[in-house]
């Protein structure tokens, strides 16, 4: 080494004593934690003044401290054996622990420390470490873990998508259930998971909504690697920079098959009870559609009869002849048919069709099927409908259960065995308030007690001792699946009246 002039030596002296002067104003200014330490025992050298705000201690009191002292118990060994907390590079240590404030909390600090040694016996003199807050990375940092272990655990299909619509990752539930648990899906296009339908809803309603909103929800239908259909709820979120940009989306699934299962299974028990409610009210009217059926099948016969008797010992007859026999025994077979075909439509199990349907038509017809009973009972049926009424939507044979169970149990209630006591059953149809048209069947009956009005419609309750209590259950169901309401209220003059609404198609 060339040997320094004094003037040299001098200036090296000067340089050195203004680098540490700087060095020193540095450490003092600095937010971070500054402070140096023996080798053996990691006692405090130097602390800058930041300690106070970090740890709240003053300079003094630092001084003399060894740093195990102030370590968590926890944290204390895994600096000991330099555990994974612990980072080596390029000679700098980088440790994450806990430090023990003065207050008596810990505190979360990232500290960088390097060794200090000897030039001449290459010896440990010091230990310099450089000190930081790392509280909010770390509560920041065990959020993420904790979200990113609720997203893996998750049975809702959680997709990220990037802003081209590709995948860029898919937590468990959902590479198991589009079938990519062996499969690297990075960058595979979110259309191979929709179904063309779902994407067109997510294209045209879905993306723009998040763009504006931040989310859309929606229910829509996916698709598995292998083309399985899976009824999914989507929530769609868009991620946001702190700038406001769009960064990726996620699609957040819960998958409905299980649900439209259920739903499916409870549709069609639904049509079965429906089913045999209708059977249970056509067996009710069993003796009164016998007689209805008896009359003109009579009819028939007698008309018959008739020509047999009259024309029995004649060689040859004219049309003339027996013209009118003949006509009026086509035309009771007609009615005859009605009526079979009538309690076929009502009894047959069908998907229901909503159509445009005549209320007062349909009201007559019923009126009509239950004419025979009403009379074996003493009971009048009075029924006037105003004129000009729109027509409703609705299934035909679903109403006409509606209908048929308010008549029966009207004509039931008003029941007389007094032949000279008839009594009436009067059906109304008027515009409602909400724009609908109700209709009104209205008894003679004692009316409904107090007890029995809270469980009217509840399956399985009836006032009537061979009832199966399922007549008006159904029938408030089948109505308010049109969108309608279903209720009864007592008269103040006696009887009770039940109405229902119903949707006109104007």
């Amino acid at each position: 080494m060339k040997n320094r002039t004094p003037e040299e030596g001098l200036t090296a002296l000067t340089d050195d004593a203004e680098r540490n002067r700087l060095l020193a104003e540095m450490a003092e200014q600095s937010t971070d934690m500054i402070s140096r330490h023996t080798p053996e025992d990691w006692r405090f050298i130097y602390v800058s003044p930041a300690v106070t705000h970090l740890l709240g201690y003053t300079v003094e009191e630092m001084v003399g401290l060894s740093a195990y002292d102030l370590y968590h118990p926890d944290d204390v060994e895994d600096f000991r054996l330099r555990a994974p907390t612990v980072n080596y590079d390029r000679g700098l240590y980088t440790h994450t622990y806990r430090f023990r404030c003065k207050d008596g909390h810990y505190t979360w600090l990232e500290s960088t420390s390097r060794t200090i040694r000897d030039p001449d016996t290459n010896d440990i003199r010091e230990i310099l470490v450089v000190s930081r807050d790392a509280t909010h990375r770390i509560k920041a940092d065990k959020a993420s873990r904790r979200l990113a272990r609720v997203l893996e655990s998750t049975q809702d299909l959680v997709i990220f998508a990037n802003l081209d619509f590709t995948v860029s990752h898919l937590n468990e539930a959902a590479r198991k259930a589009l079938e990519l648990e062996h499969t690297d899906y990075s960058a595979f296009p979110l259309s191979w998971f929709v179904t063309e339908k779902g994407l067109a809803t997510l294209m045209d309603e879905g993306f723009p909504a998040a763009r504006k909103k931040g989310n859309w929800r929606g229910e829509l239908t996916m698709r598995s690697l292998k083309s399985a259909r899976i009824p999914v709820m989507l929530e769609l979120l868009a991620h946001r920079s702190l700038h406001g940009d769009i960064e990726y989306f996620s699609l957040v699934a819960h998958d409905l098959t299980e649900k439209k299962a259920a739903e499916e299974q409870l549709k069609q028990y639904q049509a079965d009870i429906d089913h045999a409610s209708r059977l249970v009210t056509m067996g009710e009217l069993a003796s009164s559609l016998a007689h209805e059926l008896n009359q003109p099948l009579s009819a028939m016969v007698n008309y018959l009869r008739g020509i047999e008797r009259r024309f029995a010992d004649k060689p040859t007859l004219s049309w003339g002849d027996v013209e009118l026999p003949i006509t009026r025994s086509i035309r009771t077979a007609l009615r005859a048919g009605e009526i079979i075909h009538r309690m076929m439509d009502f009894t047959r199990k069908q998907e229901p069709v909503i159509t445009r349907l005549n209320l007062p038509e349909l009201i007559s017809e019923m009126i009509d099927f239950c004419e025979n009973m009403a009379e074996r009972l003493n009971v009048r049926i009075v029924f006037e409908p105003p004129s000009d009424l729109p027509a409703v939507r609705g299934d035909k044979i679903q109403l006409e259960q509606v209908l048929l169970n308010l008549i029966v149990n009207a004509i039931e209630a008003s029941a007389s065995t007094d032949d000279e006591d008839v009594t009436t059953v009067r059906i109304n149809v008027l515009p409602h308030e909400t724009g609908q048209l109700r209709v009104e069947v209205e008894d003679d009956g004692k009316g409904i007690s107090e007890e029995d009005m809270s469980r009217l419609f509840d399956r399985f309750f009836s006032t009537k001792e061979t009832g199966l209590g399922m007549g008006l259950a159904i029938s408030r169901s089948l109505v308010e699946n049109l969108g309608g309401e279903l209720w009864a209220e007592n008269i103040p003059a006696g009887g009770a009246r039940f109405s229902f609404t119903l949707n006109t198609t104007d």
